[in-house]
């Protein structure tokens, strides 16, 4: 990058305040950058399966996709590097789904959290990768199909598709537990107010009491569902968000007094991660981003109930069509 001093620091300055925002919607900042200074094999996400429609009505008009909208599909998978077999019958679920969607037109940058017992449909994968049905349950389960890698990132992006009216996913990165302890004790830790009871999960952490999570302590808080008084993800969720924005406010401090902090937390928990794209394609979204508003985080509302052995969330069907027509459409003229 080129150009006077000012206008270099003026650009440095927003791509940190870029970064340290994204991180604030559950390590997007350190799975980006990390991707970006660690080239990883260049296999280029084809896109989701079938054809996606272009036009959607909802209460009597009819709106049609914008082609102006980049979307990166974060994944934080139920697992840890060390589980990693590259089988087709692997058990890694995806505990964590956030969309990021970049507006290219008004220079936004948005987030969709989305709940993991969401009921949607996904292919059934054959031990080449094929499609050989599809089922409906859990969208947390759609990463188990494939080989635990590219492939089962690819089916959850195509199921995510799916529930969102057949909104292009453009781009994926997933990244396994380890990465959550591994950038929080980077960090020295991170303080919050515990929200829930952990009494049958960690003794160590009092509803109420204002702690300093560290190592395991950090992922059993945004982790922990079962033996929980409140056992539905949507409990976790706001345990999830909570830390977020902790973590935001904990990053931003620390990266304004170490300019290097970012780099090396971001190659500390590079091999615990798995994208689509190459370390330059993700570095040009991250300059691209640096020039935009940040927007804010979007809620899908519904409702959890339980099936037949495990919770299962229900999207209103008129907030989730609020979300995608917000998001991703213009009305049709």
């Amino acid at each position: 990058m080129t150009g006077p001093n000012g206008k270099h620091e003026g650009i440095a300055m927003n791509r940190k305040k870029i970064i340290v925002v994204v991180i604030a919607a559950v390590l997007v900042l350190a799975i980006i950058l990390g991707v970006a200074l660690w080239e990883k094999r260049n296999n280029q996400f084809s896109g989701q399966d079938g054809t996606t429609q272009n036009t959607l009505t909802y209460q009597g008009k009819e709106y049609e996709f914008r082609e102006d909208i980049e979307t990166i599909l974060i994944l934080g998978l139920d697992a840890f590097k060390s589980d990693e077999d590259a089988s087709y019958n692997n058990d890694k679920q995806a505990d964590f789904l956030l969309l990021v969607v970049i507006d290219r037109t008004n220079e936004t940058c948005r987030a969709i959290p989305i709940n993991r017992d969401t009921m949607a449909e996904m292919n059934v994968l054959g031990v080449a990768g094929d499609k050989v049905g599809t089922i409906t349950q859990q969208l947390a389960l759609a990463h188990t199909y494939g080989n635990g890698r590219e492939v089962s990132c690819r089916n959850v992006a195509n199921a995510v598709s799916g529930l969102l009216k057949g909104v292009k996913i453009d781009h994926y990165v997933s990244v396994t537990m380890e990465a959550v302890s591994i950038y929080n004790d980077t960090l020295g830790g991170v303080t919050l107010e515990v929200l829930d009871d952990f009494t049958h999960v960690d003794a160590t952490l009092v509803k109420g009491e204002t702690v300093t999570l560290k190592g395991e302590q950090a992922l059993t808080y945004i982790r922990a569902r079962h033996g929980m008084e409140d056992p539905t993800n949507s409990a976790r969720m706001k345990r999830q968000k909570q830390y977020m924005e902790a973590l935001h406010a904990q990053t931003r401090a620390v990266a304004a007094d170490d300019e290097d902090f970012l780099s090396r937390a971001a190659l500390k928990i590079s091999n615990y991660m798995v994208s689509d794209c190459s370390g330059n394609k993700l570095e040009s979204l991250l300059d691209r981003l640096a020039q935009h508003e940040l927007g804010g985080i979007l809620e899908i509302e519904g409702e959890s109930a339980m099936g037949q052995k495990y919770l299962e969330f229900y999207p209103d069907e008129n907030s989730l069509m609020e979300v995608v027509i917000e998001c991703f459409c213009r009305e049709k003229k």
